[in-house]
């Protein structure tokens, strides 16, 4: 395991804040870093969940769709996907900003040093595989016994941009949530003197409370990502792998959904 780094006995527990903040001052931080974002839309999808639960029809005869068509104007449809993806960076460039740090590698508290293109690929395709793969076992379970909607990856038409846009999409989810619940939050809530599982387990209900409208086996299935992804990173202290993981994960879902509904209607396809 490598070192620590500076002011931290282990990972995920401080002692000496860099940043020299009050847990007070941490905590508003945090809340605020959240409301622009993950947290947003984690308050969203328990919204939506509750909607979801409290209609005639059960979980498993409704749905919904991820990335959504904005407009019947396709030049206006790619414009509003692409400022959607841009404009969800925000609070990744935030926390880069609040944690950046003149006295060691510049985002290194962030868990964003060097990048190291082979080995960080190699991590990053072994946990998509890892994650990947019994996800889909998992959600296909969820809707066999009626916990899970029907989950649309894509409801956009098929047009020139319509890949490199999906591709963009899990790109920005990879960097939005690895950068913010692994980077940000475990650095932050360890220097207020949080607990290592303490923060595994936090950032794994809030990973969760964000995909509930996908159903309880949404919650359930990215809560247990969020406590695989969290232990590893609480070892390895570095992003990127969980970026590229998560990125793949999502970008062969966008893009493999219509063949796995073309292949496998009986499994993949959703109530209309």
């Amino acid at each position: 395991m490598r070192n620590a780094p500076a002011g931290m006995t282990r990972p995920g527990l401080a002692t000496q804040p860099e940043s020299g903040l009050s847990r007070g001052r941490i905590g508003w931080e945090v809340a605020i870093v959240l409301a622009l974002g993950l947290g947003q839309s984690a308050i969203y999808s328990i919204v939506a969940f509750i909607d979801l639960l409290t209609r005639k029809k059960p979980l498993s005869e409704q749905s919904t769709t991820i990335i959504q068509t904005l407009s019947d104007r396709e030049i206006f449809n790619l414009m509003y996907q692409l400022l959607g993806n841009v404009f969800a960076l925000a609070p990744v460039l935030l926390v880069c900003f609040l944690l950046w740090s003149s006295t060691r590698p510049r985002l290194g508290r962030l868990g964003i040093d060097a990048p190291r293109p082979g080995a960080d690929v190699i991590r990053g395709l072994a946990l998509a595989l890892m994650i990947g793969i019994p996800g889909i076992a998992l959600y296909l379970g969820g809707r066999a016994l009626g916990i899970n909607v029907g989950v649309n990856p894509s409801g956009l038409d098929h047009f020139w941009w319509t890949i490199p846009v999906l591709v963009l999409s899990a790109v920005r989810a990879g960097l939005q949530e690895e950068v913010v619940l692994l980077g940000y939050l475990f650095t932050r809530l360890g220097e207020a003197k949080w607990g290592r599982w303490q923060i595994i387990v936090a950032t794994a209900v809030l990973r969760g409370s964000y995909h509930l409208y996908q159903g309880w086996g949404g919650f359930v299935g990215n809560m247990i990502m969020g406590l695989v992804f969290g232990w590893l990173f609480s070892r390895s202290r570095r992003v990127w792998p969980f970026v590229i993981a998560h990125a793949i994960i999502d970008a062969a879902v966008f893009i493999g959904y219509p063949w796995a509904v073309g292949s496998f209607p009986e499994l993949f396809s959703i109530p209309q």
